[in-house]
């Protein structure tokens, strides 16, 4: 796809921010070294990005999870190298931001200057507030070695490809490569940036620590982060996001409770798992894809809140995002996205708007309709020293909205790809199934066994959302056929 996409606007060359070398001191050690960034610089750049994050991805619309994670997350920071005796003051001072995201995708990130991420979808992989302590650590470490000003010293970003705004990049929140998303370079650049192994081994061993420390039984970080591989493994995919550039499952098996044994050997006792109170945060917490947001039932996409669908060609991939609809063929030569647009006032409009801003003329464009709306569309192609592309441009009024798809493919594929288009975009219709529109999300019900079960026969004879029981049993860590223990907490999805 990176070819594909290779020449349709310009190439942006990034690193974050331009490299500089800065000798500061390391809130870890204490000690001066280079970093890329001034430590205000990187508040800077986090916060500026954090409003991107905001906007792309959503926070999870449930005050008590938030509250819960940002009181666990101020606690664990307190025993970070962030908040001690003796640590510089540009680091005591500075606020940190904890932050709960409303994706699916089982991921925690962190950006510069103070900024932690977890998804629901990791908190509902988790089985106590243990594992998420050792999680949150580990973010904090990231932050607090000051590991993105490190990198920035060894590397640029890779290229990423801009489309009107959107970036083409390699991962984000676990979707893949081919994932087309509206963020800034620098946004881009933040999140795309791997970490050295190292520097991961470093975080392991500090968020063991600041868990420890914070009296958490930290061992249970090797538990959440091995079952990850199980995730992995049902995808076919070598490694989840998460663990791309971590150590190896197995050696984090080992290392993690021997690391967990040393400071309880230093007389830091670790006593907290809280798995009660955990499963009580979990309970009623949304699961997988929220419907409401958009899905996929067959070969159609419905989005309930927005009242619309349309057909989906056959085999076709869908990345759903809370900005955008990402369409892909089955050989990933074409691709049709369709967004919001916010600035124009009608269909016609909207193209025209486009055209002028990618400075692209073409007589191809012409009034036609969708179904009963209103609707407009260009063709065009584009060219340069390699790569020829064929682009229709579509939009359409419903709603009180105009709705445009860019869609495009190889200039000797297009004539072949246009009726597909055309069907996906002819296809736009008003939403009025009464089963679609008042569809629910799929939510998680905790509940505590009263009698030693096999945990195969604690589910339901069907499970929504065409989730399998392989799933369930791995946000449970379990497998199908163990037996649990009276007094054991299961989570199961239910709708």
């Amino acid at each position: 796809m990176n070819r594909l996409f290779k020449f349709f606007l310009p190439v942006v060359f990034l690193s974050i921010f331009v490299p500089s070398c800065v000798v500061q001191e390391s809130p870890i050690t204490g000690q001066k070294r280079a970093y890329a960034y001034s430590w205000d610089q990187e508040v800077q750049i986090g916060t500026d990005v954090d409003r991107e994050i905001i906007r792309e991805f959503g926070l999870y619309d449930d005050e008590r999870i938030h509250n819960y994670f940002n009181e666990i997350s101020k606690e664990i920071l307190a025993n970070s190298h962030m908040r001690r005796p003796g640590t510089a003051d540009r680091f005591l001072e500075t606020a940190f931001t904890f932050r709960v995201l409303d994706s699916p995708v089982v991921n925690a990130f962190a950006l510069p200057g103070g900024f932690v991420y977890v998804t629901r979808g990791l908190m509902a992989h988790m089985n106590n507030e243990a594992q998420l302590a050792v999680v949150i650590g580990h973010e904090i470490g990231h932050v607090a070695a000051r590991h993105a000003s490190q990198r920035g010293l060894q590397q640029t970003i890779g290229s990423v490809i801009v489309l009107g705004g959107a970036i083409l990049g390699q991962e984000l929140l676990g979707l893949p490569g081919e994932t087309i998303l509206n963020l800034s370079s620098q946004a881009a650049g933040l999140i795309f940036l791997s970490h050295s192994r190292n520097h991961e081994r470093e975080s392991d061993r500090l968020g063991v620590e600041y868990a420890a420390k914070t009296g958490y039984v930290a061992a249970e970080g090797a538990a959440f982060f091995t079952r990850l591989k199980r995730i992995s493994d049902r995808a076919g995919q070598s490694i989840p996001s998460l663990l791309s550039t971590h150590p190896d499952p197995g050696e984090r098996e080992r290392n993690i409770p021997r690391m967990a044994r040393e400071w309880e050997e230093a007389g830091f006792e670790q006593t907290i798992l809280n798995t009660e109170i955990y499963m009580q945060m979990l309970d009623g917490m949304v699961f997988g894809d929220n419907p409401r947001n958009g899905f996929r039932e067959d070969q159609t996409y419905y989005h309930p809140e927005l009242e619309f669908r349309f057909p989906i060609p056959q085999n076709w991939r869908m990345i759903n995002q809370p900005t955008q609809v990402v369409l892909l063929s089955p050989e990933q030569d074409a691709v049709m996205i369709l967004r919001i647009d916010s600035e124009s006032s009608n269909a016609r409009e909207s193209i025209q708007s486009f055209l002028s801003a990618n400075n692209i003329e073409t007589e191809d464009q012409r009034a036609t309709r969708s179904g009963n709306l209103t609707a407009y569309e260009a063709n065009f192609m584009v060219q340069s020293d390699d790569q020829n592309l064929g682009v229709n441009v579509y939009a359409l009024e419903y709603g009180g909205r105009v709705y445009r798809f860019i869609n495009y493919t190889e200039r000797g594929k297009f004539d072949t790809m246009k009726p597909r288009f055309a069907e996906t975009t002819g296809g736009f219709r008003q939403l009025t199934d009464q089963r679609i529109l008042n569809i629910n999300p799929v939510r998680l019900s905790v509940r505590q066994i009263d009698r030693e079960t096999r945990f195969r026969d604690l589910l339901p004879s069907t499970l929504p959302m065409n989730i399998d029981p392989e799933e369930v049993a791995i946000i449970n860590q379990v497998y199908l056929d163990d037996t649990l223990p009276a007094g054991s907490y299961v989570k199961i999805p239910v709708q």
